[in-house]
């Protein structure tokens, strides 16, 4: 899908008040490629521009929007069908949540629900569920479910749902990553029976994952 103007005037209202060099500081990215991103073309070339899935990543934690919502609004994910789930999700299935102002979205392997979290006691009680049940915070709006990752690529960030390392993935921004790297080495030793040390396999011993809040 070609990317219009449309898309940078949507980031430029995202930004809202916020400075471009506050922006930059908060994403990583140069205030000029922020500002370019908004106008949707390249001051100096003057050619069209599109942003990467790692830059709208970086771009969805300086602005607190959820990830998924930004790439398919920069035309990389199609929008998906999301049937209003009950309050009773079956969380065993679920791959990974996403928080977004007011709902929470749950992807599945072939599916996708959405549900409205009303109140504060409300979304407490479902951190706490997520906490439980090994759902891991990797960024301000993303808990992954670390009973189905099954492959990690380190050096790019990138957590897997399938051994081959194939579609579908998540990226994990540099911080978290840091924090919780050998959690999610324990993890895919557990789920898979490889253990793995600085990104590649070593052996097949399974180990028993923590969580660290």
């Amino acid at each position: 899908m070609e990317l219009t103007n449309s898309f940078g005037k949507f980031l430029e209202e995202l930004r809202g008040k916020m400075s471009l060099r506050k922006a930059a500081v908060k994403s990583g990215l140069s205030h000029a490629y922020i500002r370019d991103l908004e106008l949707g073309r390249n001051r100096t070339t003057n050619d069209a521009i599109k942003p990467s899935p790692d830059t709208l990543r970086k771009l969805s934690q300086a602005y607190q929007y959820p990830y998924t919502d930004l790439l398919m609004k920069a035309g990389y994910l199609e929008e998906e069908p999301v049937s209003v789930s009950s309050k009773k999700v079956g969380l065993d299935e679920i791959r990974y949540i996403e928080f977004g102002i007011k709902h929470v979205r749950y992807y599945a392997s072939e599916h996708v629900s959405e549900e409205t979290v009303e109140s504060l006691v409300e979304f407490t009680n479902l951190i706490e569920l997520l906490n439980e049940k090994d759902f891991l915070k990797l960024d301000t709006h993303l808990f992954v479910n670390m009973h189905k990752i099954k492959k990690y690529a380190p050096a790019e960030g990138k957590l897997y749902f399938d051994t081959v390392g194939d579609v579908p993935y998540i990226t994990i921004a540099a911080l978290p990553q840091k924090k919780h790297h050998q959690t999610i080495l324990e993890f895919i030793a557990a789920n898979t029976g490889i253990r793995m040390e600085n990104g590649a396999e070593s052996s097949s011993l399974p180990l028993k994952p923590q969580l660290f809040s």
